[in-house]
């Protein structure tokens, strides 16, 4: 059996799922500010009666850093550039704490000028005095050559608690993009640490020791204790979930969108076909672009328990979450107290719903029940219109799946699956401003952790090849060889495909069911006077996005009632 598990801003879903379906799957309120009991409650809802023994892997998902990074709830954190000649690094500035510093690598990965320590110690002493304590180190083409990045990181010492280098979170030349997700990275590590600590305590109070995994942004997973390296990946992992999710359920010959409106955000997708997108570069969230391999989702700071206020008379639904709805006790109007003014939802204490939005109704000049209406139009509309801007993003290049590139081609979505708690109250409103199709995903409320259970590990790797300066690498897996001239592209992708095998493989990949394809392949000669003097070589390889072997059909079946 698997144990799918999706730890939300509002609540924390769980499933139990074997070949034959859903055993069991419960829904509990998330407390993060204590995440161990959160989890714990959980496990035991899918796990009473049950022997530990029978579960034979678990997967997460978690919207936790997503929402800190779209909500700007992000610690502060040090940056440290090295870029040498070209343009300013400070174009790229993260935050307040961001550093250029002297020292440059040339694109051949060769020094053109060493790293000045004295600098070096005077950053160091500026985070230690600003209470910084965690830094990201990237330099313009570490990816040819890590040592000033290394230089850098030894003589930080052991002064701070964790330093990323940007060469070891991704292998990609892209150096606005680098730093952006050493950045996020460096960000979002003690958010992701306290989550992994609270799992792995909920999971050994509960008697379960089999292999963790967590769902990357790509749609693949990866050995939990590797996230914690590289904390940037479970960035989106929550909204990649919904996609895995809904996949089973979308038309293979139409475009679909995928929306999932939880209590913090709404994530959104488009499905090509029935075939997820993939960002070409990488993942965009919070103003940061970055290089964090991702389906392509775009997540907005509307929700069901969305702060509600007035603008100049004008309705703004978030992206604050102040907590939950007024219904449940929560201390703002939300788009949930909307629809229990509406009549629509029912379990909760209404009158305070009503309290909530009253001030709001008396501002518009408007009934309680017509401002109702109004702000869950508002939610509506807002989550349309942006919708249709990320499909007006979508086809303004080509677009990129996770089996091959199309261009030319035109997504035009006809039908919306919706997912996540409040799908069912959303849907007909939806129907009624879109025009489009609307289909509820089975198990809506737990489908996120459904798709988690199911995904498949991945991986991707970028191998560089100098055969004039008789060297191969693979600086994001510390992979360096001596080769020969005669070393071509042939060799470079089977030298690409091992490495690739062998870091899935350590991720928690089946090696048996691998389905390895390159991405990237680039070859060009290098040129002295008139004479070609050796090759420039590089390879992209991934692991593709999918279900785990024996579990396709799990998501079309149901075993057991709902809890």
């Amino acid at each position: 059996m698997i144990i799918g598990l999706d730890v939300g801003g509002t609540h924390t879903d769980v499933v139990l799922l074997d070949r034959q379906g859903i055993v069991r799957d419960v829904k509990v309120t998330t407390d993060a500010s204590n995440l161990f009991n959160t989890v714990l409650e959980g496990l035991e809802g899918v796990m009473s009666g049950m022997d530990p023994a029978v579960v034979k892997r678990v997967v997460l998902s978690t919207t936790l850093t997503t929402n800190a990074i779209v909500q700007n709830k992000i610690p502060g954190v040090g940056i440290i550039v090295s870029s040498g000649p070209g343009i300013d690094p400070r174009y790229f500035q993260t935050s307040a704490h961001y550093f250029p510093v002297s020292g440059s690598i040339d694109h051949r990965g060769r020094e053109v000028e060493p790293v000045d320590a004295g600098e070096i110690e005077r950053v160091s002493r500026e985070f230690l005095a600003r209470g910084i304590r965690y830094v990201g180190v990237v330099g313009k083409f570490s990816v040819r050559n890590p040592v000033h990045e290394l230089q850098i990181k030894a003589q930080l010492g052991n002064g701070f608690e964790k330093v990323f280098l940007g060469h070891r979170i991704s292998g990609h030349l892209n150096f606005p993009r680098r730093i952006a997700t050493t950045y996020l990275n460096a960000s979002v590590y003690p958010i992701h640490r306290e989550f992994f600590e609270a799992v792995q305590q909920s999971l050994n109070a509960r008697g379960l020791s089999m292999p963790i995994r967590i769902l990357k942004a790509d749609g693949g997973n990866m050995n939990f204790a590797s996230s914690i390296e590289f904390p940037g990946q479970t960035i989106l992992s929550g909204p990649a979930a919904s996609v895995m999710g809904a996949i089973a359920y979308a038309a293979d010959t139409a475009d679909s969108l995928v929306l999932d409106i939880g209590g913090t955000t709404t994530d959104m997708a488009v499905l090509m076909n029935g075939v997820p997108l993939l960002a070409p570069l990488g993942i965009d969230i919070g103003g940061y672009r970055t290089l964090i391999r991702s389906l392509d989702i775009h997540s907005i700071g509307i929700g069901g328990d969305s702060l509600v206020r007035l603008n100049h008379q004008q309705i703004e639904i978030g992206p604050e979450r102040l907590g939950p709805a007024m219904a449940y006790g929560g201390p703002v109007p939300t788009p949930t107290d909307a629809l229990f003014v509406l009549k629509k939802i029912e379990n909760g204490d209404r009158e305070n719903s009503i309290k909530g939005i009253e001030p709001i109704a008396g501002a518009l000049g408007l009934s309680v029940e017509a401002a109702a209406g109004s702000i869950f139009e508002h939610a509506c509309s807002k989550i349309l219109q942006e919708a249709e801007a990320m499909t007006a993003r979508l086809n303004s290049k080509p677009v990129y799946t996770i089996h091959e590139i199309r261009e030319g081609f035109r997504l035009e979505p006809r039908q919306i699956l919706l997912l996540g708690g409040p799908a069912p109250y959303f849907g007909e409103q939806l129907k009624k401003q879109s025009g489009m199709e609307i289909k509820i995903v089975p198990k809506w409320s737990v489908a996120n952790a459904i798709g988690a259970a199911l995904a498949r590990t991945t991986s991707e790797i970028t191998l560089f090849a100098d055969t004039e300066q008789g060297m191969s690498m693979a600086p994001g897996e510390d992979y360096h060889a001596t080769i020969c001239r005669e070393f071509n592209r042939e060799d470079a992708v089977r030298t690409a495909f091992d490495l690739l095998k062998e870091k899935a493989v350590k991720r928690g990949a089946n090696p048996d069911h691998l389905e390895m394809e390159i991405l990237e392949e680039l070859e060009f000669n290098m040129v002295r006077g008139f004479n070609t003097t050796g090759k420039n070589i590089r390879i992209r390889a991934q692991v593709k996005p999918g279900l785990i072997k024996g579990y396709e059909d799990v998501l079309s079946l149901s075993k057991g009632p709902h809890a």
